[in-house]
């Protein structure tokens, strides 16, 4: 169990929850100047799905970058790997990766039909494409062919998904 905690790499969580918390709170202030309710069964669905999709990153990570042998040239002082140090399968970790990913998107089902439905079924339907979008980048950036961490595209999709993905969805989600 120690090796799955490592592999998450709950240290990374902070940030991955800094922008959800920005942006539903940023909806809270905006909501109560206007009398209206503020819910926080979706603050926590939100926070839920954040945290999976940093883990699922985070697995994906492991597991791209332990096949493609990416984390044999590790530092000896650096963060063990768990796939490259054999501590976990890869076979195990790529389970974990398709695991994670379900949880990741029946939790995104659930957060977009807790804000949209029933009355708003266009955007539960663009929200559930951004949930999918933001589940395959979590899992491109070190897996597949065209994996865009290799590209030095790793900092612009940071952007992109812990900024304005993060902060801007969870305020459209009140």
């Amino acid at each position: 169990m120690t090796n799955w905690i490592q592999a998450a790499r709950l240290r990374t969580l902070p940030l991955s929850i800094s922008g959800i918390i920005i942006g539903s709170f940023t909806a809270r202030w905006r909501l109560l100047s206007e009398g209206s309710k503020w819910d926080w069964q979706i603050f926590a669905l939100a926070m839920l799905v954040t945290i999976l999709y940093q883990i699922l990153s985070n697995f994906a990570n492991d597991y791209g970058d332990g096949v493609k042998g990416t984390d044999r040239l590790r530092t000896e002082n650096a963060e063990i790997r768990m796939v490259a140090s054999g501590k976990i399968s890869a076979q195990k970790m790529k389970s974990a990766v398709i695991i994670t990913a379900g949880l990741s998107l029946l939790a995104t089902i659930a957060l977009i039909y807790k804000a949209f439905i029933p009355n708003y079924l266009p955007e539960f339907f663009i929200f559930l494409g951004l949930g999918i979008l933001c589940i395959l980048a979590a899992i491109g950036y070190t897996i597949g062919k065209n994996s865009y961490g290799y590209m030095g595209l790793g900092d612009v999709m940071v952007f992109i998904f812990f900024g304005i993905v993060s902060v801007g969805g969870s305020y459209f989600l009140f």
